[in-house]
């Protein structure tokens, strides 16, 4: 069996940002696994390289069942236009993994 998984979280990003213009909704993806649920790759609809690449430093490395200090920290510090989104997300993606873990019995 695979011990990683693909997956997404979405949530709606400002009307006046770029992201909803250019995609309609911010996404993530994550790699995950699922033997230690800890974010092994992260990307994201971000228009800029940059945004990505902290995002990325943001979420790798971590446990997706730990999305309120995931949260904490996208609050503490991510501060562009996209921050609730991001983590709505984050949200979203991580009751999917709870959702598909409980599903398989992990």
């Amino acid at each position: 069996m695979p011990s990683t998984i693909y997956l997404t979280g979405e949530a709606k990003s400002p009307t006046n940002n770029p992201i909803t213009s250019q995609w309609g909704l911010f996404f993530i993806g994550l790699v995950v696994d699922t033997e230690t649920h800890v974010i092994r790759a992260a990307d994201c609809t971000a228009t800029l390289t940059l945004t990505v690449e902290f995002v990325r430093e943001l979420l790798v490395g971590r446990s997706l069942l730990e999305d309120d200090m995931l949260v904490e920290s996208i609050t503490d510090r991510y501060h562009g236009s996209s921050q609730r989104a991001l983590a709505a997300a984050v949200r979203s993606a991580a009751a999917k993994y709870r959702d598909l873990s409980a599903d398989s019995g992990s």
